[in-house]
């Protein structure tokens, strides 16, 4: 077979179409095929030494380095700049080989490309100062695409300080978490799918509050657990931390342990058009020192609770949460709430919010909640649609609690009251909504409500 038969036909492998396999071809031209420079795939031996020096000399030439389908076995592969490794997707497979490292690694590099390579680390021991099979440091065009990732004992893909993109790639079985990244710079994280990871799904983090910009759209995500426990910090489909500017929208992110997506001091981040279904918490969480969150267009179907947007006490304010439609709750949380507000709860705000056009359907305790103590500051619950709740709206009645405008809202089939007033969790008004005396900080207008028969 010819060197043009073969890399047509794992074209026409990756393509499907003819036409595009030609296309496939002409990315190709140039390559270095890894076995022309002793790299073999399915032996048992150890392939790093021939691996790295196929690496070296596909760079030194400026060109792609094909591995054609197989496995080889490899451990601490270090990729300089430059480096283009092309493989067969789902077909060319680099399995980590332990000794107390990781598979590859980039630090300081200029350009970095890997399309449609399989890296498995055989839950292999990693290197503790390793934070991912794959740990990238200070990369500029980091491009990983249709690449699977698997069976890492750490974080399936470290990326530190990085920018670039991670694109149509399979992450699955991470001891901790899927992908990680620290103090990114503008990376593009899009249609990717995470599974059944230990303890977060796609992490995005600073080590101090800073503009992040990254980009995270049409992954699904499924199957997050919190195994190293905890009450929120583990066990998040999407957690953003510190980092600010996030875009998080168009994601399917099901079955966490705690929320599908979490955002904790992240400013501006934007939580548009998700579907987060069956999280063990809350489903969309925008909590502690932020300034800015527009949660908008969402599904929340299966939470403790919905959407909370939470911690006045520490800074947390100014959010719209709009459109969006959060159903089927559990009073039941994955720890003790008794303490707090407790679970069961559609909607939570506390300052600064506009809560609009939301649809909420069978919160066993609150529809929507505004404010907790004293934590409550201008905010207006209006044109949204609360149906077969306790409370349909509960509003914190204490002293120093802030304006609050409840108005033209449909509360339909509550069990206990339309609106009513707390201080903390006492009940200490009447049904608002039937004309009981509303305290001063609270205008109440226009409502239409229907208690639940019988």
């Amino acid at each position: 077979m010819t060197r043009r038969s073969f890399l047509l036909g794992a074209a026409l492998c990756l393509s499907g179409t003819a036409a595009a396999a030609q296309t496939r071809i002409a990315d190709l031209r140039g390559t270095i095929d890894a076995a022309d420079l002793g790299v073999m795939p399915d032996r048992t031996d150890d392939q790093s030494a021939q691996m790295q020096r196929a690496i070296n000399r596909a760079v030194e030439k400026g060109r792609a380095l094909f591995l054609p389908a197989g496995t080889y076995p490899v451990a601490n592969l270090r990729l300089p700049s430059g480096t283009l490794i092309v493989g067969v997707p789902g077909r060319t497979r680099l399995v980590y080989q332990g000794g107390g490292g990781l598979l590859a690694t980039a630090e300081g590099a200029a350009r970095i490309g890997l399309d449609g390579v399989v890296f498995d680390g055989a839950n292999k021991l990693i290197n503790e100062h390793a934070f991912g099979l794959l740990h990238f440091l200070d990369v500029d065009h980091l491009s990983l695409v249709n690449c699977e990732i698997t069976g890492s004992s750490r974080s399936g893909l470290a990326l530190d300080r990085c920018a670039g993109q991670v694109e149509r790639c399979l992450v699955s079985g991470a001891a901790e978490a899927g992908i990680r990244s620290v103090e990114g710079r503008g990376l593009v994280f899009a249609e990717n799918v995470i599974t059944d990871c230990a303890n977060a799904g796609l992490m995005v983090m600073r080590w101090t509050k800073a503009e992040d910009g990254t980009l995270i759209r049409g992954n699904r995500i499924e199957r997050i657990a919190a195994r190293a426990g905890g009450t929120g910090q583990n066990g998040n489909g999407i957690n953003i931390f510190r980092a600010a500017g996030v875009m998080i929208t168009g994601n399917r992110v099901t079955d966490c342990a705690f929320s599908a997506i979490r955002a904790n001091t992240a400013s501006n981040v934007q939580i548009i058009a998700n579907s987060c279904l069956r999280s063990g918490e809350t489903g969309i969480y925008s909590e502690f020192e932020f300034e800015g969150a527009v949660i908008a267009d969402n599904i929340v179907d299966g939470a403790t609770i919905g959407i909370s947007v939470a911690n006045f006490m520490s800074g947390g304010r100014m959010a719209v949460v709009s459109g969006n439609l959060v159903r089927n709750l559990s009073a039941t949380g994955p720890y003790d709430g008794s303490g707090g507000a407790g679970f069961g709860i559609g909607i939570y705000v506390e300052a600064d919010t506009t809560v609009s056009g939301n649809v909420v359907e069978g919160a066993p305790k609150y529809g929507i909640m505004a404010g907790w103590g004293p934590y409550l500051r201008d905010v207006i619950i209006a044109d949204n649609v609360v149906r077969d709740s306790g409370v349909a709206v509960s509003v914190s009645a204490v002293e120093g609690a802030g304006t609050t405008l409840i108005r033209g809202n449909i509360l339909s089939g509550y069990r206990e009251a339309a609106i009513r007033g707390y201080r903390w969790q006492e009940a200490v008004t009447d049904d608002l909504a039937g004309g009981a005396a509303a305290p001063a900080h609270l205008t109440i207008s226009g409502n239409v409500v229907r208690p639940a028969s019988g």
